[in-house]
């Protein structure tokens, strides 16, 4: 952030402002100016990948997930940190957005950066309270050599109390929780066979690990399988978020965006906001209205499982979409029969409908969001073995960065195809000329395929199941208050 900063603040590190005369030139930024620029893109985008993953484990590991009052911990911790970040991607569209455009640049810019100063600065001054889990080796490595060995065993056969016969090797002091022998993807479980060319160190563990893996590697290399069909779905779900936050502008450039009789008209980016309202105005209702009510009813610490949760939100994905199909019928229809207010110049007519029409389907593609990005983000981090949660908190960022490129294949896919000679696409530049409502139809298909496959995958999921700590039980048992987010 400082050096965009810089790049705002000192006219040498960004090309002179364009001329306002009609024939006037635009001076295009140097080879250095460029490199200047994406050297802070790449700094932003490797702390980006150092932040964004790493927090979501480490907010989580400051409880105890044997306890209680820990579990309640983790599930709120996940509900505020979506809150906080959602919130502050508001003030930045909002407040930041302002005075970029209507202040100063460098002004604009050096507000984040020194915000961001004073998070580091609060970060290392707690740095003595938090709860620091130690790293116990790369766990892609031993996921490797889990592949390598099961593959080398694969002509042995397992035995017929593969529970009891298999090497079952558990270090001390582990941080991963004492993962039971399961009898999917049983191919696996060959890694784990003992034969006479394997040595075993004093210890109990393996001499040579690509030659011997234990059933806790073994089992740890299952939870990251059995989770990827699931994640799969949360990349088609998100194809959802990136639709309201491109064409919905669109939606309201070319929509009566004033307030009432006033002259005051509301941005037509500034429409992305009510989503984010949305879902931050429901995560503390949920978290401290609904889930407990549900607790009282159903008396159990989950009443809603995290695969319900996410099956919820995808729900309410479709009906985001089918909602948003309407809307644009009614929009396109007032402007193509009733006097439009305008043009919008290389759009088209402004329809005459208020665009506050936008806001419900914003409004339920938030609280859709809070549902299936909340429950996916908590999932990982349940289903993960503890030492890959870091990792866990990649996939959701991964799953949104693979959302965006799936978006752009449907969207090219659609240009291409609903084309027919001369006359526009369903996407067209002008959205009255266009068919944006089909789109949307489009898009409400795929999600109703994608829950289809959510739901086969739900169905034959096996939740992780661990050995639980007797001694945290115990503490928990004496320290009955202790103190929750």
């Amino acid at each position: 952030m400082l050096v965009l900063t810089l790049t705002a603040a000192f006219p040498a590190l960004h090309p002179p402002k364009c001329g306002t005369g009609v024939s006037s030139n635009c001076v295009g930024p140097t080879p250095w100016q460029s490199a200047f620029l994406f050297s802070a893109f790449g700094l932003l985008v490797i702390g980006a990948s150092g932040i964004r993953p790493c927090n979501l484990a480490f907010g989580a590991d400051q409880f105890n997930p044997n306890t209680d009052s820990g579990r309640k911990g983790i599930n709120s911790f996940f509900n505020w940190y979506y809150f906080t970040y959602t919130f502050a991607m508001m003030i930045s569209l909002t407040l930041i957005v302002y005075v970029q455009a209507n202040v100063n640049w460098a002004i604009g810019l050096g507000i984040p950066a020194f915000l961001m100063f004073l998070s580091v600065a609060f970060f290392f001054v707690g740095s003595r309270i938090y709860v620091k889990v130690l790293p116990e080796g790369s766990p892609l490595t031993s996921m490797a050599q889990v592949l390598v060995v099961a593959f080398k065993k694969r002509k042995l056969k397992l035995p017929e109390q593969p529970w009891s016969n298999l090497f079952n090797y558990f270090p001390p002091n582990s941080i991963n929780s004492k993962l039971p022998y399961s009898a999917q993807l049983r191919f696996l479980n060959k890694a784990a066979i003992i034969t006479t060319d394997d040595k075993i160190n004093t210890d109990g563990s393996a001499a040579n690990p690509w030659c011997l893996c234990s059933i806790q590697q073994v089992e740890a290399l299952k939870c990251v399988i059995r989770v990827i069909p699931i994640w799969i779905s949360g990349i088609l779900y998100y194809v959802i978020i990136a639709q309201m936050q491109s064409y919905v502008v669109f939606q309201a450039i070319q929509s009566n965006r004033h307030l009432g009789s006033g002259k005051f008209r509301i941005p037509a980016a500034t429409y992305i906001v009510f989503m984010m309202l949305s879902l931050s105005i429901w995560i503390p209702l949920y978290d401290r209205l609904i889930l407990p009510s549900l607790r009282r009813i159903t008396r159990k610490d989950e009443p809603i499982s995290l695969l319900q949760r996410v099956g919820i939100g995808m729900v309410l994905a479709i009906v985001t979409m089918l909602t948003s199909a309407l809307v644009e019928t009614h929009r396109r229809t007032l402007a193509l029969t009733h006097p439009t207010l305008g043009l919008v110049p290389r759009k088209g007519a402004i329809s005459s409908m208020n665009g506050c029409w936008l806001i419900p389907q914003l409004a339920i593609a938030g609280i859709s969001e809070a549902f299936t990005v909340i429950g996916l983000i908590e999932f990982y981090y349940k289903q993960f073995p503890e030492n890959m949660r870091s990792f866990a908190g990649s996939f959701v960022f991964c799953a949104s960065a693979m959302s965006s490129y799936l978006s752009s294949f449907v969207i090219s896919v659609v240009h291409r195809t609903t084309r027919v000679g001369e006359s526009e696409n369903w996407l067209s530049e002008d959205l009255n000329k266009g068919r944006l409502d089909y789109f949307y139809y489009l898009v409400a298909g795929l999600e109703v395929i994608n829950l289809g496959y959510f739901l086969v995958c739900s169905k034959y999921y096996k939740y992780k199941t661990t050995e639980k700590n007797i001694e945290d039980v115990a503490m928990e048992e004496l320290q009955p208050q202790k103190p929750t987010v």
